[in-house]
This record gives structure tokens, C-alpha cells and sequence, in this order.
């Protein structure tokens, strides 16, 4: 077996890191490339000690792990309690990652991108990150611009509501700032996906106004304008969806004829300016771009995950037949907003995922997704972004 993954909420910790990683054992056996451990808030005070003994019985070549508000393991999303869940597997040699701000000349400079990052054509990073102390979105942008070829993958520790709370483990390692990660080797199919779960209403505009993140102008109107008619004329439960949060989409490839669910980046309205007109959205878009405003509800989410995960397997199953036996595993990264709360079911995005992979599953619920939209990697909210192994032929 190359990958597997294993959960526990026995109220032990011993006990339930001792339930991990023995079972991780047995599917597995000792000294994989690459073990990921996932952490409960009732347990983050000891992660230290959980990751040690990982360490110690399962000898991962690397370790990383973080803490968060809900742990997923196989089909089953535990959002109360304590929980463990580890994930492991024989990747090939992977390299670790430590990333960290540090001031700057009353800037930010980000320390430990590892030199040489991308040569050698296409990588993938996984990576976990503190929501409150690494300006992740302006790193991704920058990362976007000098390493083309790197895509990232991962989340945001979710365990703490604010700075120091959260725990990030790079093998013998604790931070409580910044980001571990891994640099994943070419050894494995890698295969991201990002489910942001929105719909678009109306039609696509172009951007003809801005200031900053102000959307002044679409299609030659004051954005206000485009925005409250737009709710006027969709039906009633559309209009519902709207006033709790309308979200937009910002499209990815101009050179699309037509723009559906998958085409765009969803950004959300955070605010308007009456005296202006304007429409402030959590991003800054170019003259000349084309949105269009979405609403989010769980239909969309839930449809959105399935069709996805259905055109990989529909891939997958293809190339099996050619090379039987191949293995699969995933990591999930879900918005801590989701979960039960907004599909009215447990374990929704933890299920469908190993309803595809199997039981090699696990991940966390974050404080914010990463993972690629068109051809550059951003941070995300209210999104499923996972990150689907499979073995080589």
C-alpha cells in the first residue's frame, strides 16, 4: 500500500495517537516519505508530544501537521471533541518547508522559500500556514510571478481565534507562526481541485470603473446600481441567498467564448460606498475585467464537489485500465464555515472525497483554502480545496 490514513476521538490522547498510527502501520508499514498530522483544539497544547510520538513509532522521513477546529479522516468530519488524524504515505523524497515573515524596512519579507523551487519543470506545495501572521495572498501572488510552475495546496490553521494559538509542526518542530510545508517529488500523480461552491445569477459585466478594491463602474453603470438591480429582478430564493452575502466572480480566462461554474475566482462583496456608487469586493480587478455576481448555498457547494470529483474518477478509471493497481489518497482542506452548519448533514466533503479515493483520507477544516484557480494558486473562503494522490504506473 502507498498511502493510508487513520482517525481517532478516544479522549485519551495515548490512546488515540497509539489508535493513528497503529493503524497506520499495519496499512502502511514503518518510514514512509511523508506522514501529515491533524490536530483538535483540545489537544493542541500537547501537539508536541503527538507529533514526538509519531516520530518515534511510525519514523516518517517528514512530518508536518497543524492544528484545527474540525479534523477529518476518512469519511468522517469530527467538529466537536477530541480528534487525531494522520495521514501518511510513500510519496518519494519530499522536502521541508518552514516559511516565515520577518520585518522589514516597515515591510514584510517572507524567509525560507526553498532556492530552486522551480526548476525542473511543474511542483506542487503542500502546505499549512497561520491565518494571523503570514500575508499568504500577497505571497502566493509573488510566488505566482517568480515560480510559475509551483502550484500550492494546504489551509489555514483553524484551532485559535487569535496570534500564537494555533500549532504548526515541521518534524521535531512547534511553530506557532508562519508555515510548514512540504515540497512534493514528481513520484506521484498530483491532481488539485477547488470547489468554491457558488452560483453565478445575472450576466457577466465588464469592469469599467475602479479605485483600489472600490468596483466603481460595470458595463458603463455605477456598480451600486448593477448590484441592486440585479437583486431586484432574480426570484425569491436567489434574492434570499443574495442578501445574506452576494459573492463575485471574477473570470480567470478572458479568452472563453462563455463563462460557467469553474471559470471564475468568487470574491465576496464585503461592503458598497452609497456616495460613490461603488461596490468594494475582497480582491483588486483590472479595467476591462469581467465579473459576474454569484450567491452561495449548499446545493451549489454540494453539486459543484460531486461534478468535480465525478470528471476524476471518469479520468482515473480510464487510466487504471491501462495500469491496474495504482493506489489513491487525498488531502482535504475545507472552510470551517461548511461542515454541518451549511449542508444540514455531517461528514459531507470528507465522504464524497473517499466515496473516490478510499480510506487514505484526512485533512482539517480551515481559517482559509489554498489552491489553484487558472494558472496561479490563491487563498480562498468557504471552499473544499483537496490535494488527490495517485501512484505512478
Amino acid at each position: 500500500m502507498s498511502f493510508a490514513a487513520a482517525l481517532s476521538e478516544h479522549p485519551s490522547p495515548p490512546e488515540a495517537i497509539g489508535e493513528v498510527v497503529g493503524a497506520v502501520l499495519d496499512r502502511l508499514g514503518p518510514e514512509p516519505d511523508l506522514a501529515v498530522l491533524f490536530v483538535s483544539p483540545a489537544l493542541a497544547g500537547i501537539a508536541s508530544d503527538l507529533a514526538a510520538t509519531v516520530r518515534a513509532t511510525l519514523a516518517p522521513r517528514t512530518l508536518i501537521g497543524a492544528t484545527a477546529s474540525t479534523v477529518i479522516g476518512g469519511p468522517r468530519e469530527v467538529e466537536h471533541g477530541p480528534a487525531v488524524s494522520l495521514w501518511a504515505g510513500r510519496t518519494g523524497p519530499v522536502v521541508p518547508v518552514r516559511l516565515a515573515a520577518r520585518p522589514v524596512d516597515g515591510g514584510l519579507s517572507i524567509a525560507g522559500v526553498p532556492a530552486g523551487v522551480g526548476e525542473g519543470g511543474d511542483r506542487t506545495l503542500l502546505l499549512l500556514a497561520d491565518p494571523f501572521s503570514l500575508p499568504l495572498e500577497a505571497l502566493l501572488e509573488a510566488m505566482a510571478d517568480d515560480v510559475p510552475e509551483l502550484t500550492v495546496v494546504g489551509g489555514l490553521a483553524s484551532a485559535a481565534r487569535g496570534p500564537g494559538g494555533n500549532r504548526l509542526l515541521l518534524d521535531d518542530e512547534v511553530h506557532r507562526d508562519g508555515a510548514v510545508g512540504v515540497l512534493l517529488p514528481r513520484g506521484v500523480e498530483i491532481t488539485p481541485l477547488v470547489s468554491q461552491g457558488c452560483r453565478p445569477v445575472g450576466e457577466p459585466m465588464i469592469v469599467t470603473e475602479v479605485d483600489g478594491p472600490l468596483v466603481l463602474g460595470l458595463a458603463g453603470q455605477p456598480a451600486l446600481d448593477r448590484l441592486l438591480a440585479l437583486r431586484d429582478a432574480i426570484g425569491e430564493e436567489d434574492r434570499s441567498l443574495f442578501e445574506m452575502g452576494p459573492q463575485v466572480g471574477v473570470v480567470v480566462d478572458e479568452g472563453l467564448a462563455t463563462f460557467g461554474t469553474g471559470d471564475f475566482l468568487i470574491r465576496t462583496v464585503v461592503g458598497v460606498d452609497p456616495d460613490r456608487g461603488g461596490v468594494v469586493i475582497g480582491d483588486r480587478v483590472e479595467v476591462g475585467t469581467t465579473i459576474q455576481f454569484h450567491v452561495r448555498d449548499a446545493a451549489s457547494a454540494d453539486d459543484e464537489l460531486r461534478r468535480l470529483l465525478a470528471d476524476v474518477a471518469d479520468v482515473a478509471d480510464v487510466a487504471d485500465e491501462d495500469a491496474p493497481g495504482r493506489e489513491r489518497g487525498a488531502l482535504v482542506f475545507t472552510c470551517n464555515g461548511r461542515g454541518y452548519p451549511f449542508f444540514g448533514v455531517p461528514d459531507h466533503d470528507a465522504e464524497l472525497v473517499s466515496e473516490l479515493v478510499g480510506p487514505a483520507v484526512a485533512g482539517m477544516a480551515c481559517a482559509g483554502e489554498i489552491g489553484p484557480i487558472g494558472a496561479r494558486s490563491h487563498l480562498h473562503g468557504f471552499t473544499a480545496s483537496i490535494l488527490l494522490f495517485r501512484t505512478c504506473p
